[in-house]
């Protein structure tokens, strides 16, 4: 008992899973009387299929006069949620076969071409067919995988002296992924913008990045929405998207990193003012900074005397992590460079028994920051001052 319950519990949930992977499209359907004269061969194109199509079911009913299918073929196949239901089995294609035919048949071969379909017209040889009946049969359902947007049915009738009347439906099984349009070539088109990105060579976990950027862009828009987005539009889509995927991939520290390597490098050879754009467009623009990056910028702009931008820098870092008393230090320098000096030495003395995170005492940071502030020609009138008043 319990076992059934069990059971019954669990199969909605299954068949609502079957639904998700994808859906019997009941709009985009080829639903349509032929008529075939006696001795006649006709071809017969059907509606297009959906974008994501994998497989269509046909059914083909030869009817008599006036006679009319039972049930149509969409109605049927609500019955059976996937493809599976028909492909594993004669049960599900014997389900969807009419229970009324006339008397007349036809024999019939499917193509993915209309000129495989025209070839076999002339030649009588079905060989490029994915399918054929050359059993004359009154009525016939089968699933076929798709391999074209289209698909193009030849009727031959088997009464030779009498029009046929062929009822014809073709249902398309649509995959919820494929349907968005992003096929393997569609993919693999994005993937190629993706391998001229900055960041990709600077990445361990390239695989990784690329599946998760993918996944990303084919949820949030359908291939045919991602190429009518404008250029603009585009690149601020690329970009967020690669923060995403470098933060989900645990990559983005690691790029983070690099970023600032690149401009503690540029500014040890004198490239300054291109470590402060490295800094700012791509830590501070971008909405990757963390405190740290507001030290960082800080110090650049303090080094090159650019007293202003170094205090805003610093006093962004504060907001970001109060408790930060390099920044303090550094904000006293720079009240000390801009004729502030009674606030600049209340910082220097309010700090002065405290120890910095990297286990040097503010005393030995000051001592040695006026030091670098001599090699670069600063100001040095109150250095002595300072140190007696913090020793």
């Amino acid at each position: 008992m319990k076992l059934i319950k069990i059971l019954l519990f669990l199969l909605p949930i299954a068949f609502q899973a079957q639904l998700r992977e994808g859906y019997w499209d009941n709009i985009r359907t080829t639903n349509e009387t032929i008529i075939v004269k006696s001795n006649e061969k006709r071809i017969f194109k059907t509606a297009n299929f959906p974008e994501g199509t994998t497989e269509v079911v046909f059914r083909i009913t030869v009817l008599d006069d006036n006679q009319q299918l039972s049930s149509s073929l969409v109605s049927l196949l609500k019955s059976i949620p996937d493809p599976t239901g028909i492909s594993q089995g004669s049960a599900g294609a014997l389900f969807l076969v009419s229970k009324i035919a006339g008397d007349d048949k036809c024999k019939f071969s499917v193509f993915t071409t209309e000129l495989e379909a025209q070839n076999f017209i002339q030649s009588n040889k079905a060989t490029k067919s994915i399918y054929s009946q050359n059993t004359p049969v009154n009525k016939e359902a089968k699933l076929l995988p798709v391999q074209g947007s289209n698909f193009w049915f030849v009727f031959e009738s088997d009464n030779w002296i009498l029009k046929e009347k062929i009822a014809l439906e073709v249902v398309p099984w649509v995959n919820n992924k494929l349907s968005r349009g992003w096929n393997s070539e569609a993919k693999k088109e994005l993937l190629s913008v993706l391998q001229q990105q900055k960041v990709v060579s600077l990445l361990s976990k390239k695989d990784e990045y690329y599946a998760l950027f993918l996944d990303a862009i084919s949820q949030k828009f359908t291939f045919k929405e991602y190429k009518e987005l404008l250029p603009i539009e585009r690149d601020n889509v690329l970009e967020n998207t690669s923060e995403q995927s470098l933060k989900k991939s645990g990559e983005a520290e690691k790029f983070y990193t690099i970023i600032r390597n690149q401009a503690h490098d540029l500014n040890h050879k004198g490239k300054t003012a291109e470590a402060i754009e490295l800094i700012s467009t791509e830590m501070m623009a971008k909405k990757r900074a963390s405190y740290k990056d507001y030290g960082i910028l800080g110090d650049y702009y303090l080094m090159s005397k650019q007293f202003t931008k170094a205090e805003e820098a610093y006093q962004n870092g504060l907001q970001l992590n109060p408790s930060e008393i390099n920044f303090q230090l550094n904000l006293a320098h720079v009240y000390l460079f801009t004729n502030r000096s009674s606030k600049a030495k209340e910082l220097y003395k309010k700090y002065a028994n405290q120890t910095l995170f990297t286990g040097v005492t503010w005393v030995e940071q000051v001592k040695s920051d006026f030091k670098q502030f001599e090699l670069l020609k600063f100001p040095k009138q109150n250095f002595k001052k300072i140190i007696r008043m913090i020793e």
